[in-house]
C-alpha cells in the first residue's frame, strides 16, 4: 500500500508517520508536509532513511501540487492531519484556518476522488478532527459521535467546516472515509505553544506560567502515543463512514493539571517543593474560550478493542523527561521568531 499522512513533521503527524514506518515494512509512507512553524523534520529523525517512508514538502492548500503527487505516486491511503490547529491563533489570524483547514480538505478530497473514481476498493480517507467542534459541555455529560456541532472559535468552526466537506464526499460521491474527533493531544515533540509543553519549557526558564481565567476549564487529556495506535486501528479496522470520538478517559481542570506538572517538574529538577507552582500567574481569559470538552471513547472501545495504555500521570511523567532529555530539540524550535509570537500571544 502507498499511504499518503499529510502533516507528518507535526506533533501527532511524526508519531503516527513513526508508527506506520516501522509497523508495516510492506507499506511505503509518504509524509507531506509544508514544514511551517510546527512541522519539523527533526521529529522524524530516527526513520529519515527507512527504505519505506518518503518525505513531500509541499503545501495541501496548493492543488495543482496536491493533483501531481495524487497522479504520480497513485495512493492507496490518505491519513489527513495536516491542519492549523492552535485557539489562539486562530483568534489573531482566523484566514489561515480557512485556507488551510478547509481549502486545503478539499483539494485532498478532489484529489482522492478523481483517483478512486474507478476502483475505491480497498482505498480509505481518514480525516483527524477534533473534540471542539462540539462546542461547549457544562459540569455533566460527554461528546458522542452524534453530538450537535457547535463550534466556538474560528479554529473548531474550520475542522467542523472540513468534517462536514468529508461526509459529503463520502454520500456525494462515495468516497471512502472514516472521521476521528480527538481530545487534547500530549507528548513528546509537541510545539510550545500549547499548555503542557509550553508550561514546561517556561518552568525550565523560570518564566510565568500564564493560566487563561480563573483556570478551572476543564479537558481530556490523550497520550499521543495512544492516539497513534488508536489512529492505525480505526485506519486498518473501522468501518467505511463511520465517526470514532478518541478520548483518554481522563479530565482535568486546567489549574490541577498545572499544579500536577508543576509538582512533578520540581521533583525531576530537584528544586523546592512548590518552587515552580510560585511561576503560575492568572492572565485575562480568551474570547470564546468553552468550560468543558469530555469525550465518550466508548465506541472505539467496544467496536474496536482500543483504550489508552497509560493514565495521566504516567504518560505527563514520561512527556517531561523527554523534554528535559530532549532540551536541544526544545532550543532550536524556541530560537528566533518563537520568541516573538511568544511575547505577542502571552505577555
Amino acid at each position: 500500500m502507498q499511504i499518503l499522512v499529510t502533516g507528518g513533521a507535526g506533533f501527532i503527524g511524526s508519531h503516527v508517520v513513526r508508527k506506520l514506518v516501522n509497523t508495516y515494512p510492506e507499506y511505503h509512507i509518504y509524509n507531506l508536509d509544508a514544514l511551517t512553524y510546527a512541522g519539523n523534520l527533526e521529529n522524524l529523525r530516527d526513520i529519515d532513511q527507512a527504505a519505506n517512508y518518503t518525505f513531500l514538502k509541499g503545501d495541501i492548500v496548493d492543488a495543482h501540487y496536491i493533483n501531481q503527487i495524487f497522479e504520480k505516486h497513485r495512493f492507496d491511503g490518505v491519513i489527513h492531519l495536516a491542519a492549523e490547529s492552535h485557539v489562539d491563533r486562530s483568534i489573531t489570524d482566523p484566514l489561515a484556518f480557512v485556507h488551510t483547514n478547509i481549502i486545503g480538505t478539499v483539494n485532498l478530497l478532489n484529489a482522492a476522488r478523481d483517483l478512486w473514481k474507478e476502483d475505491s476498493a480497498n482505498k480509505r480517507f481518514y480525516h483527524v478532527s477534533t473534540d471542539e467542534v462540539y462546542g461547549s459541555l457544562g459540569a455533566e455529560g460527554l461528546f458522542t459521535e452524534t453530538t450537535s456541532y457547535d463550534p466556538n472559535s474560528p479554529y473548531s468552526a474550520s475542522k467542523a467546516s472540513s468534517d462536514h466537506f468529508v461526509r459529503a464526499y463520502g454520500e456525494t460521491y462515495g468516497l471512502p472515509y472514516v472521521l476521528t474527533n480527538c481530545s487534547n493531544n500530549y507528548g513528546p515533540n509537541h510545539f510550545p505553544e500549547k499548555l503542557i509543553p509550553l508550561f514546561i519549557n517556561n518552568i525550565i526558564n523560570n518564566k510565568a506560567l500564564p493560566v487563561y481565567g480563573d483556570g478551572k476549564y476543564t479537558r481530556d487529556w490523550l497520550y499521543v502515543k495512544d492516539h497513534a495506535d488508536a489512529i492505525d486501528l480505526v485506519f486498518h479496522k473501522g468501518k467505511n463512514h463511520e465517526t470514532y470520538n478518541i478520548g483518554g478517559f481522563n479530565e482535568w481542570q486546567n489549574i490541577d493539571l498545572v499544579k500536577l506538572l508543576c509538582q512533578q517538574m520540581d521533583e525531576k529538577l530537584g528544586r523546592p517543593k512548590s518552587t515552580s507552582e510560585g511561576l503560575i500567574s492568572y492572565v485575562t481569559d480568551r474570547p470564546g474560550h468553552d468550560l468543558r470538552y469530555a469525550i465518550d471513547a466508548s465506541k472505539i472501545n467496544q467496536e474496536l478493542g482500543w483504550k489508552p495504555s497509560v493514565t495521566f500521570e504516567e504518560g505527563l511523567a514520561l512527556t517531561i523527561d523527554w523534554y528535559l532529555a530532549n532540551e536541544e530539540w526544545l532550543n532550536n524550535v524556541t530560537s528566533g521568531d518563537y520568541q516573538a509570537y511568544y511575547e505577542k500571544m502571552y505577555s
